[in-house]
C-alpha cells in the first residue's frame, strides 16, 4: 500500500474461503477507504445487461454496435440501480472520484453521455451497483483471510476478459489460486 491505513486502489481478490454468494471468486477495485469505511465495485461479475441497454434505459444515442454490446458488469449488492464508471484518462467528470492518479471513478451521466458520442475515456468499466464495508468492516475481513489485495493494474481493470480477473489478480503476486483448498463449510 501507498498510504498506511488505506486499501485505496487496491484489488480485493477474494480467497476460496470466503463463501458469500456476493463476493465468492470475486475482484473488487476498493474507489474509496478510510476510516469511515470503505467503497468497491466488483469487476469480474457480468451483470444482465449491455451498455446499449443501459443507454436505452437513460435515453442516451449511440451508433457504435461494439460499445452498445460491451457487458454492463454487476458491480456489488449496494445500490444496484446505480452505475458506476471505473475509467482511466485525465479528465474528470461532474462526479468523478481519483482513485489514483489517472483512474477515477465517476458516477454521473455526461462521461456515459461522452462514451456514446466515442469522446468518452480511452478505457472504461462500467457496473451496476457497487460493494460497501462499515467502519473496520474490511479490516475484520483482511484479518480473516477473507481477501488478497494486490495494487490495481489497468490489464486486470479494462483487458483481460471477465473469467480470467480472478486467477491474474491473484497471480499478480504470485498466488495460483487453483491450488488453493476451498476449506469453507468444513470442519
Amino acid at each position: 500500500m501507498d498510504a498506511p491505513g488505506t486499501l485505496a486502489n487496491q484489488l480485493l481478490i477474494a480467497l476460496p474461503t470466503l463463501a458469500d454468494p456476493n463476493f465468492s471468486r470475486s475482484v473488487a477495485l476498493v474507489c474509496q477507504h478510510d476510516a469511515d469505511g470503505a467503497m468497491g465495485v466488483v469487476i469480474n461479475r457480468a451483470s444482465e445487461y449491455t451498455l446499449g441497454e443501459v443507454f436505452r434505459q437513460m435515453g442516451i444515442d449511440s451508433d457504435d454496435d461494439g460499445l452498445k454490446a460491451r457487458q454492463v458488469l454487476a458491480g456489488g449488492p449496494v445500490h444496484p440501480e446505480r452505475g458506476f464508471v471505473i475509467h482511466d484518462g485525465a479528465r474528470e467528470w461532474d462526479s468523478s472520484l481519483a482513485i489514483a492518479d489517472g483512474l477515477y471513478v465517476t458516477t454521473s451521466r455526461d462521461v456515459l453521455e461522452a462514451m456514446a458520442r466515442g469522446e468518452g475515456p480511452a478505457s472504461a468499466t462500467v457496473a451496476l451497483g457497487c460493494a460497501g464495508w462499515g467502519a473496520g468492516q474490511l479490516e475484520h475481513e483482511l484479518v480473516e483471510n477473507s481477501w488478497l489485495t494486490v495494487p490495481a493494474d489497468a490489464e486486470v481493470l479494462f483487458v483481460l476478459p471477465l473469467e480470467a480477473r480472478w486467477q491474474a489478480a491473484a497471480g499478480r503476486i504470485g498466488v495460483d489460486l487453483a491450488r488453493m483448498a476451498d476449506y469453507s463449510g468444513h470442519a
